[in-house]
């Protein structure tokens, strides 16, 4: 593994790298498997040349038995099957005398190999591989009786047909062998190339992104399910979030700079009074005091309304909610900051608890409410009504204000909208408040609905999921 991590440098191209290493793998494999594949055809193929050899002399001796005293070359040609088999094999046959002396001969190929064996020794046949002029061969050495005649049977077989054949075999492997590493290092490179180029499109799209930030769409046309895949799909997330935290970032940069400008204008301006005459006048200092308070005040709440909608949180799916307790504590609260207003709460049905932590329910209900006294030109009255249905909750809030016009109703929920720019500065809020309302509603599945009438009063109807 160490040489192989030689082998390919780390400065060399993924492609490049996953071609190298495919064609070794292959080249590797197909050696191993070419070895086995030899190894075992020599040993098929020389036990099939010696089984031959044994074969030739058994019918040889069978042949010799059942003769007569006397025996020639033309007795032994007229058994064409046999000499054909001992001629296309190539095969030496000798015939010995017990004294070592050499008596027939067919088709003389190979020299004759010494005998030093004695008859005992010769009892069974004998066979054993040897070099005859400078040939590797099989010799069978076995006694024969022919009539009255007793000798040894010497059967030389050559094995220069199987040293052909197995020098075939090599050049073949050799030759098949290139053309699969080259084969193997073609494909190589073309999944190379079909594999690698979604991570060369993702490569490039953060380049992109580095560069550009996030002006230009991701596109990705890799669609197959697969590790790829799912690091693209990741990263496409993954980048679908930073841009949207990126937009955040942005949009809180944007609207902080923007919102914050006038109470800083007049919190410095109020200074800048005091600095001048207002030390020796307790009623400019007072004032100046007071208003700059409030406009500190103001802005301690804007950034944490701007924090709240900027802030990405998951939704607690076992979060439930108290409705009864969360509107008593809401009422109570804003009854300490406006004493005037009246608020009727009416509940129906058998209680059951919402799937909404008690916190966002209780700012969702602080910011619909705070919005009907407010913009209200009598004494405020909030009526609330809050129907337990067994699938669902209903929860109905309507005040007497001044009301949203028809043209108006459809961007009550915009950052910083306001339908009449004069109530900033009239005790208006900050323009978040319904923005903050609609994030934390779609955060936990709460459907919103609104209806107004310009002099009557709004009415906002929640839609609470039960679990």
């Amino acid at each position: 593994m160490k040489k192989l991590k030689k082998f390919l440098p780390k400065n060399q191209s993924l492609k490049k790298k996953w071609t190298i290493s495919t064609a070794v793998v292959i080249f590797i494999s197909y050696a191993i498997i070419c070895s086995v594949i030899y190894i075992a055809l020599y040993s098929w193929l020389v036990q099939n040349e010696e089984n031959n050899a044994i074969r030739t002399a058994d019918d040889l001796t069978s042949f010799f038995s059942s003769q007569d005293n006397s025996i020639s070359i033309q007795d032994f040609q007229r058994n064409t099957g046999l000499s054909k088999a001992i001629v296309n094999q190539n095969q030496t046959v000798r015939i010995f005398n017990l004294d070592g002396y050499e008596v027939l001969q067919i088709n003389d190929v190979n020299s004759a190999v010494h005998l030093d064996m004695s008859y005992d020794q010769l009892g069974d046949m004998v066979v054993s591989k040897e070099k005859v002029d400078n040939e590797d061969v099989f010799v069978v050495n076995k006694v024969v009786t022919i009539g009255n005649f007793v000798g040894v049977l010497q059967l030389i077989h050559p094995l220069s047909t199987f040293h052909s054949m197995m020098q075939y075999i090599i050049t073949t492997m050799l030759i098949a062998g290139c053309g699969a590493i080259l084969i193997a290092g073609f494909i190589g490179y073309y999944l190379a190339n079909v594999l690698i180029r979604p991570l060369q499109d993702l490569r490039d799209s953060m380049l992109s992104v580095q560069k550009k930030g996030f002006e230009e769409k991701i596109n990705f046309t890799y669609d197959t399910d697969d590790e790829i895949g799912d690091l693209l799909k990741l990263y496409v997330s993954m980048m679908e979030d930073l841009e949207i935290s990126f937009a955040k970032q942005q949009q809180f940069v944007s609207d902080a700079s923007h919102e914050l400008r006038t109470p800083i204008q007049a919190i410095e301006g109020h200074l800048s009074l005091i600095q001048r005459w207002g030390k020796n006048d307790p009623e400019v200092l007072e004032e100046s005091l007071n208003t700059s308070l409030v406009e500190v005040t103001r802005m301690k709440k804007m950034i944490e309304e701007l924090l709240n909608l900027a802030r990405k949180e998951e939704r607690d799916v076992e979060a439930m909610a108290d409705i009864r307790n969360v509107l008593s504590s809401v009422k109570n609260e804003l009854q300490i900051i406006y004493p005037e207003a009246i608020f009727n709460i009416v509940e129906n049905g058998e209680v059951k608890q919402p799937n909404i932590t008690e916190n966002a329910l209780a700012q969702i209900l602080r910011n619909i409410i705070e919005n009907g006294i407010r913009y209200n030109e009598e004494i405020p009255i909030i009526d609330i009504e809050v129907h337990y249905l067994s699938e669902s909750i209903f929860l109905t809030i309507k005040d007497n204000g001044i009301g949203v016009s028809k043209d108006h109703l459809p961007f009550i929920f915009d950052r910083f909208y306001r339908v009449d720019p004069s109530r900033e500065n009239n005790g208006g809020g900050t323009g978040l408040g319904l923005s903050i309302t609609r994030m934390l509603a779609e955060k936990y599945e709460t459907d919103i609905e609104v209806s107004s009438t310009v002099g009557k009063g709004t009415t906002f109807t929640l839609k609470f999921s039960i679990s």
